[in-house]
């Protein structure tokens, strides 16, 4: 994922940020801002990036695949409604077992 002027990718596994694409172009849509925060693979241990959301900030989605990802129900509702809160949604793919499950139930558990 790309954000704003940056020329440095966010890498998120293709499974979430499908489902972060889902909900952030459902509520870009509808002009609601929103915070995205990840904790990621290659980050120093506690370090986390934290991202506002804004249809006025450039944002690019880039997938390594190219196969169609099914997106999980469940981990939708639970993106959309941290979306809604004032903590936003926190993804945390620092542990392996959390970065290619297609349902993403230990993610989608992370997402505040």
């Amino acid at each position: 994922m790309f954000y704003g002027s940056t020329a440095e990718p966010i890498r998120l596994p293709d499974v979430v940020l499908a489902h972060l694409q889902a909900v952030t172009t459902a509520r870009l849509r509808r002009g609601e801002s929103f915070i995205v925060s990840c904790r990621l693979p290659d980050a120093a241990a506690g370090h986390r990036t934290t991202l506002w959301m804004h249809a006025a900030i450039p944002l690019r989605f880039v997938f390594d695949v190219d196969a169609e990802i099914t997106l999980n129900g469940e981990t939708l509702r639970h993106f959309a409604q941290a979306a809604q809160s004032t903590a936003g949604i926190f993804i945390d793919v620092t542990e392996p077992d959390r970065r290619d499950s297609p349902a993403l139930p230990a993610a989608a558990r992370s997402v505040t």
